[in-house]
């Protein structure tokens, strides 16, 4: 525990988060119920460049380390950041992220790690890669990765992994395009192992030999994928087609179960309801009435991808149980050349269900369209405070955003306790100061 002693900053930022909690609280308990979140303009510089953010009033974002293309980011057992690229790279920061280092590069795409208790777990776009990871003590080279099974190619590159409660890890993948006939549910002859795609696969270790097995369906593009914490329940992000213009589809955020059907790419969800899209010859493998409608949507063509339950109070007590989702922004321009601009919104959660979306960070997009950073993976740290990433605009690397009022000076604590990932959980770890 002795690096602890010595993380005065961290102790600053738990002094910072616990004040901020208890001022938002006081302010909810006047007004009966906190209402939507109030943006307003924060100035960040990073990178040499300066933009005006809008932010959650009492919050700030910090630029916190740089990273050539940062994908999604998650928690190692020492409450370390462990992050993903759009290249070869996984990077390290070690808690309370002061610096990043490289802890791998791998020789492929490394969009999405996670850690299973055990193994570090790597997604790349033709395979799930794992090797032993014990934490900040341990060091990696290319050839401790063991493939555990390999992942079609082509198209869509993102492959994201995450881990349940339980250990077992979960695969995301996208068809190759707008109207691939690929079904990720299908079996042999009429979807070949190349075209099993669109959905989210299990890895079943129990065999001699690891394998995939279908989980939930018909989803062009889910890159994002989670579970609540609160529940255990699975959600994606799903980027819809690309051919029906601007403003269709909406892209959606659904709650995924096993055997679950979304309807993609031969139904696409407009309007309240899927409706055929016509695009494709075969027949759909599941009637469009089977397939489940998402809790809410987001602007088409806006492309969200990172998922991130919020809990505890260190950011904010009434944001506990809702979901931050990173917006990475359109390729593709309207009419007038206009792009759907990056940000991060906040989901809010009833009784279990998403049940709307609102702006949380804006103003990574120029009027002129040039862009600030592009927002990709989200995390919440062992601070409790929200990390995520940007692979892309004028400034990559890794974010946060805090609580940002700084209390009076309370003396030397005689003691703090930090939230550290222990066996795929959360739990306190407490410090006696000198």
């Amino acid at each position: 525990m002795a690096n602890m002693r010595q993380s005065s900053g961290w102790r600053q930022h738990m002094g910072q988060g616990v004040a901020c909690s208890l001022l938002v609280l006081a302010a909810a308990l006047c007004s009966g119920q906190a209402s939507g979140l109030t943006l307003v303009p924060q100035v960040l510089s990073a990178g040499g460049q300066s933009v005006t953010l809008s932010v959650p009033k009492g919050m700030q974002v910090d630029y916190v380390a740089p990273a050539s293309g940062a994908r999604f980011p998650a928690l190692g057992p020492d409450g370390e950041l462990l992050v993903g690229s759009n290249g070869s790279t996984i990077y390290r920061l070690g808690f309370p992220y002061l610096s990043v280092a490289t802890l791998v590069n791998i020789g492929s795409r490394s969009h999405s790690v996670a850690w299973d208790g055990s193994r570090l777990l790597v997604a790349d776009s033709a395979a799930l890669y794992a090797a032993p990871y014990s934490g900040m003590s341990s060091s990696l080279v290319p050839g401790d990765f063991t493939s555990l099974v390999s992942l079609p190619t082509g198209g869509h590159w993102s492959r994201t992994v995450v881990v349940d409660s339980e250990g077992d890890a979960y695969v995301s993948i996208g068809i190759s395009g707008n109207c691939s006939d690929e079904y990720l549910a299908g079996t042999s002859p009429d979807y070949s192992a190349a075209v099993r795609r669109g959905g989210v696969w299990k890895i079943d270790e129990s065999g001699a030999s690891p394998a995939l097995v279908p989980w939930s369906s018909g989803l062009r593009n889910p890159i994002g994928i989670a579970f609540n914490p609160a529940n255990g329940d699975l959600w994606a992000t799903n980027a819809g087609s690309d051919d029906l213009g601007f403003d269709l589809p909406r892209e959606i955020f659904s709650r995924l179960s096993e055997g679950s059907w979304h309807g993609m790419p031969w139904f696409q969800y407009i309007s309240g309801n899927f409706a055929a899209q016509g695009c494709i010859g075969s027949d759909p493998p599941r009637p469009g009435s089977e397939a489940t409608p998402p809790s809410v949507t987001f602007d088409a063509r806006s492309t969200p991808q990172g998922i991130a339950f919020i809990t505890g109070n260190q950011l904010d007590p009434d944001l506990s149980g809702h979901a931050v989702v990173a917006i990475h922004g359109s390729w593709a321009t309207d009419g007038d050349g206009n792009r759907r601009p990056p940000k991060l919104v906040l989901v809010r959660f009833e009784n279990g269900d998403a049940v709307s979306v609102e702006d949380m960070v804006t103003g990574f997009q120029a009027a002129n369209g040039n862009r600030f950073a592009r927002p990709s993976g989200v995390v919440m740290g062992a601070d409790g405070f929200i990390y995520f990433t940007s692979d892309g605009g004028a400034v990559q690397g890794v974010f946060r955003l805090r609580p940002m009022v700084e209390p009076p000076d309370p003396g030397p604590p005689q003691s703090f306790c930090v939230p550290v990932m222990k066996s795929r959980a959360l739990v306190m770890v407490c410090d006696e100061l000198d």
